[in-house]
C-alpha cells in the first residue's frame, strides 16, 4: 500500500521507506499474515510469517495455532521447549483475546511479545501484531497480522526514538487522507480467497479499525503492508544484480539467491494458487452458456479488468466445423464480456451476441492461427485505431489505447475454439512474461471445460435432431378430426427415449391414431422405435384391423430379434360412423372426455402383451362416440411417478383431460401442467389429444356403380348435380375429368361387378373409388404414339393431394381438391 500517516511523522528508516503525499507521512512494513479456523487450526501461513516466526508453510498449516502464535495472550503460553521457541507477554490487551477462536471476540484487538526464534541471527524477536474477530460463512475466524519491530525504528530530531515507545493500535481508515486507495489496495496482503470472500474480510478489518502504530498518544501511521515480496522494480533489480553477478564469474550473494528463491517461490504459488482457484470454479455443469459466464467472471478482476470471450460461430450453435486453421472468414461470436468499468460503457460498443470476422494483421487473428498466447504491453494510438477500423460506425479506441492487452486462445485436442481477448487499466501492471504463461494455461483449462460443455451441447442437438426426425409432423385437421401432439424428452441418457406418436389417413375419410412406447432410453430404444413406427406406417396403409396390425407387428418385432419389449395403443377412427375400433399392447388406456356432460374417465380395453412377447393374442373392441369428444392417448412417463401409485396419475389425467380449453394446445398444455409439476419425472412423454368432430350425414354422398362403360358418364353426372348441391361449383370441371379417369380404370380392370364412388365435404373435398382389384395404379410414361398410361398422371397433377390403399376385398384410389373457403 501506498497511503498512510496523518500527524507528519518521518518515514520510516527501517520499515524500508516512506512517501508523502502532501502531509500525509508513509511507513512500509512486511506483515506477517495468518487465518486461523473456526476449529482453531492455522489455515493460512503467509511467507511473512515464514521469516518471523521461523516455521515453515508446510509445517504451519493445519496445527494448532496455540502452538505457533506468540500473540499476548490470545493464546495459552507454551512452555520454553516449544519447537517453534517461546515468548513472554507484556504489552496488549491479553486476556481479552482468549475466546477469540470460539468466535465470542467481537472487536480487535493489538500488543506486543517477545519471541524466541533459533533460526534468525539473535536468537529472538520483538513481535508487533493485531487481530481481528472474523464472521460470515467461512471457516475463517481469526486474522492476525504481526511484524518485526526492530525494522520500525524512526529517526526524528534527537535521533533513534526508542523501540519501546511504539506499539500497535487501530483507527478508522477514514481517519487519514487517501482513505480510498487504503481500502482499495488492502486486499493484496489477504490469502488467496475467492472475490467474495476477500471483500467480506476487507469489510470487516476497514468497520473494526485500520491497524495503525502508535508513537504517543497523537502520532499515529497507518500500515502499510505487502506480502513480504519486493516490488516488481526491487525484484528486477535484484535479478540484474545476480545477473551481473553470475556474468563477472563472482559468486551469487547469499541474501539475493535466498529472496530470489523466496520471491520465485511466492510468485509461482501464488499463481498456482489462482489457477487452482479458477479452476474449481468453472465448469460446474456441460451448460454452454453457463460455462461461458464461468470462465469470464473467473479472471475478473482479479487477473484482468476486462474479459472478452469470443468463439467459433458453430461452437455456438452447437455444431461440428471443419478442420484446419481458421482464416479470414470465419465468424467470431462475442458470447461474453465482462469488466469492472462503469456499468453500460462497453455495452453499445461491442455488445454481447455480435458476430464478425478478424483480419490477418491483428493480434486476434495470430492469435487463433498460431493457438498461442499474444502479449500487447500497451495498445499503441496506431494499434488502436487498426483495431478499432473493425467496428464500423463505433470507436473503440478511448476504450482500449493505452492499455496493456494479452489475448489467449481457448482451444482443446489441438482444436482453437475461440479465444479471450484481457485488458488491464492503464494504471495497473502491464502484462509480462509470466502472466502470458499464467494466460496460456488458464485458457487451456478453460478450452478443455468449454470443449466438454460444447461436445455435450452437439450430442444433445444431435440426440435432439434424432428425436425430431423419428416424430411425425402431423397435421392439425384430418378428415373428421383435429389432432394436437405434445412430446416430451427425457432427463436420462441424452434426452433421447423410445416413445412415439402417430396419425396415419385412412381410406373412407378414418384416420388411424397411434401412440407407443418402446420400453427403455438412449440411442438404441430410440431406433426401435423408428422401426416399429415405420411398420406401423406400412401396415395401416394396408387397412389392416387394429388386432391384425397388433399381431404384424408382434411377429416383426420376434424377427428384428433386438429382445426389445413395446407398448402400443392403435385406434381407428371412423368419423361417418362416428365410431373407435382399439386394440392395445400392454399400454396404458385411452381417456374419452364426452363432450355431453364433460365427464372423461379410461376406456375399458383388453390390455394384452408388449410387443415382443411373442404368441399373445390381440383382441379389438369398437366404441361409439359423438361430435365434440375428445380421445387422450399418452405414454406412462405422463402419469407415472417414482414411488406412486400409478393409479393417482391416471386420475389427475382423466381430471385435466376433463378441464375445459379454448383450443386443444391450451387442453395439451393443461394436462402437462397437471402432471409435469409433481417433479420426479426422468421418462420421456408422448401425448395425442384427438377432437372426435365426426362427419355429417348430408356431407357424405355415395353410389353404387355397375362394370358397365356406360357408369362412366353417369358418374360424372352424379358427381356434377352433388357438387353444385354443395356449392362447390368451381370444382365441377376439374372433379368431373378426375372421378371420369378413376371410374374408368375401375370399370375396365376390376374382377367382380362392385364398384363405390363416394364425395365427402370437409376441409377438403375427398373423392374415393373402391373395387374388388387388388393391383394398384401407378404412374406411366406415356409416348406420344400410346393410347393409354395418361389417366393417373392427370390425377397427379390435377388433384390436390392422391393415393391408393389396398383394402380386404380389393383397393381405393383417391384424390382431393382444395374447396373455396365457406363462410361461417
Amino acid at each position: 500500500m501506498d497511503r498512510g500517516g496523518e500527524r507528519g511523522t518521518p518515514p520510516s528508516r527501517g520499515a524500508g521507506g516512506g512517501e508523502t503525499a502532501g502531509h500525509v507521512t508513509v511507513g512500509r512494513i512486511p506483515l506477517a499474515v495468518v487465518v486461523v479456523d473456526r476449529e482453531g487450526l492455522v489455515s493460512h501461513w503467509s511467507t511473512g510469517a515464514r521469516r518471523l516466526f521461523g516455521a515453515a508453510k508446510e509445517d504451519a498449516v493445519g496445527r494448532p495455532a496455540v502452538d505457533l502464535l506468540p500473540v499476548s495472550g490470545a493464546l495459552p503460553e507454551p512452555d520454553d521447549s516449544a519447537e517453534y521457541g517461546s515468548y513472554a507477554a507484556y504489552d496488549g490487551l491479553g486476556p481479552d483475546l482468549e475466546s477469540s477462536l470460539d468466535g465470542r471476540l467481537s472487536y480487535p484487538a493489538a500488543g506486543r511479545a517477545r519471541l524466541t526464534v533459533p533460526e534468525r541471527d539473535r536468537g529472538r524477536a520483538d513481535v508487533l501484531w493485531w487481530a481481528y474477530p472474523l464472521v460470515g460463512p467461512g471457516r475463517e475466524r481469526l486474522l492476525v497480522l504481526a511484524a518485526d519491530a526492530d525494522g520500525t525504528r524512526l529517526e526524528g530530531e534527537d535521533g533513534d526514538v526508542s523501540v519501546e515507545r511504539i506499539a500497535p493500535g487501530f483507527a478508522l481508515h477514514t481517519d487519514f487522507p487517501g482513505a480510498e486507495e487504503l481500502a482499495r489496495r488492502l486486499p493484496e496482503i489477504l490469502p488467496s480467497v475467492s472475490v467474495g470472500e476477500s471483500a467480506r474480510i476487507v469489510a470487516q478489518i476497514l468497520e473494526l479499525g485500520y491497524p495503525v502504530l502508535e508513537f504517543s498518544q497523537n502520532d499515529r501511521v497507518p500500515v502499510t503492508p505487502d506480502w513480504g515480496v519486493p516490488r516488481r522494480a526491487e525484484r528486477k533489480a535484484r535479478r540484474e544484480r545476480a545477473a551481473r553477478a553470475v556474468a563477472a564469474g563472482m559468486p551469487v550473494p547469499e541474501d539475493l539467491q535466498d529472496e530470489g528463491e523466496d520471491l520465485e517461490y511466492a510468485a509461482v504459488r501464488e499463481r498456482l494458487e489462482f489457477l487452482n482457484e479458477v479452476s474449481s470454479g468453472i465448469g460446474t455443469s456441460l451448460d454452454l452458456s453457463r460455462t461461458i459466464i464461468e470462465v469470464s467472471k473467473a479472471v475478473v478482476p482479479r487477473f484482468t479488468d476486462v474479459a472478452g470471450t469470443y468463439l467459433r460461430e458453430q461452437v455456438v450453435a452447437g455444431e461440428g466445423f471443419p478442420d484446419g486453421v481458421p482464416d479470414t472468414t470465419t465468424m467470431w461470436h462475442r458470447v461474453a464480456l465482462e469488466h469492472t468499468d462503469e456499468p453500460g460503457r462497453w455495452d453499445d460498443v461491442v455488445p454481447v451476441g455480435e458476430a464478425m470476422p478478424f483480419p490477418a494483421h491483428t493480434p486476434f487473428f495470430q492469435c487463433m492461427t498460431t493457438g498461442e498466447p499474444v502479449l500487447v504491453p500497451r495498445i499503441s494510438e496506431q494499434m488502436g485505431h487498426a483495431i478499432a477500423a473493425q467496428f464500423e460506425k463505433r470507436d473503440i479506441r478511448p476504450l482500449i489505447t493505452g492499455r496493456s492487452m494479452l489475448v489467449v486462445p481457448l482451444k482443446a485436442r489441438n482444436v482453437v475454439l475461440g479465444f479471450m481477448i484481457l485488458l488491464r487499466h492503464p494504471e495497473r501492471p502491464v502484462f509480462n512474461d509470466m502472466d502470458r504463461v499464467t494466460g496460456a494455461e488458464l485458457a487451456a483449462r478453460a478450452g478443455l471445460v468449454l470443449d466438454n460443455a460444447r461436445m455435450y451441447t452437439y450430442q444433445e442437438n444431435v440426440a435432439e435432431t434424432l428425436q425430431d426426425s423419428m416424430l411425425p409432423q402431423i397435421a392439425a385437421r384430418m378428415p373428421g378430426c383435429d389432432i394436437a401432439t405434445r412430446y416430451l424428452p427425457g432427463t436420462l441418457l441424452g434426452r433421447v427415449g423410445g416413445d412415439w406418436f402417430d396419425s396415419v389417413k385412412l381410406p373412407g375419410a378414418r384416420t388411424a391414431l397411434v401412440v407407443g412406447d418402446v420400453m427403455g432410453h438412449g440411442l438404441n430404444s430410440a431406433a426401435m422405435m423408428g422401426q416399429l413406427r415405420t411398420a406401423v406406417q406400412t401396415m395401416a396403409g394396408l387397412d389392416l384391423p387394429p388386432a391384425q396390425l397388433l399381431r404384424n407387428l408382434d411377429d416383426l418385432a420376434q424377427r428384428l430379434g433386438e429382445h426389445y419389449l413395446a407398448t402400443c395403443l392403435y385406434a381407428v377412427y371412423d368419423p361417418i360412423a362416428s365410431e373407435l375400433h382399439l386394440a392395445n399392447a400392454g399400454h396404458i388406456p385411452p381417456v374419452l372426455v364426452r363432450a355431453e356432460d364433460g365427464s372423461s374417465g379410461l376406456l375399458d380395453l383388453p390390455t394384452g402383451a408388449p410387443i415382443g412377447v411373442g404368441g399373445v393374442p390381440f383382441e379389438a373392441v369398437r366404441v361409439r362416440v359423438e361430435p365434440g369428444d375428445r380421445l387422450v392417448m399418452c405414454t406412462d412417463g405422463l402419469v407415472e411417478m417414482r414411488g406412486e401409485d400409478i393409479g393417482v396419475g391416471l386420475a389427475t389425467l382423466c381430471e385435466s383431460a376433463a378441464h375445459p380449453a379454448a383450443s386443444m394446445d391450451d387442453a395439451c398444455d393443461t394436462i402437462i401442467r397437471a402432471l409435469n409439476t409433481r417433479g420426479g419425472r426422468k421418462d420421456d412423454v408422448a401425448l395425442l389429444m384427438a377432437r372426435l368432430n365426426g362427419i355429417e350425414p348430408e356431407d357424405v354422398a355415395e353410389w353404387r356403380l355397375a362394370r358397365d362403360p356406360a357408369e362412366v358418364g353417369r358418374a360424372r353426372a352424379a358427381v356434377r348435380e352433388q357438387l353444385h348441391v354443395w356449392g362447390l361449383n368451381t370444382l365441377v370441371d376439374t372433379a368431373e375429368t378426375l372421378v371420369s379417369e378413376l371410374v374408368t380404370n375401375a370399370v375396365r380392370h376390376a374382377d367382380g361387378r362392385r364398384v363405390a364412388l363416394r364425395l365427402v365435404r370437409g376441409d377438403t373435398l375427398l373423392c374415393e373409388v373402391d373395387d374388388d382389384e387388388p393391383t394398384l395404379p401407378t404412374l406411366l410414361s406415356a409416348g406420344p404414339a400410346d393410347e393409354f398410361g395418361r389417366g393417373m398422371r392427370v390425377v397427379s397433377t390435377l388433384a390436390r393431394e392422391w393415393g391408393t390403399s389396398r383394402t380386404s376385398t380389393g383397393k381405393t384410389v383417391w384424390f382431393e381438391l382444395t374447396p373455396p373457403r365457406r363462410s361461417r
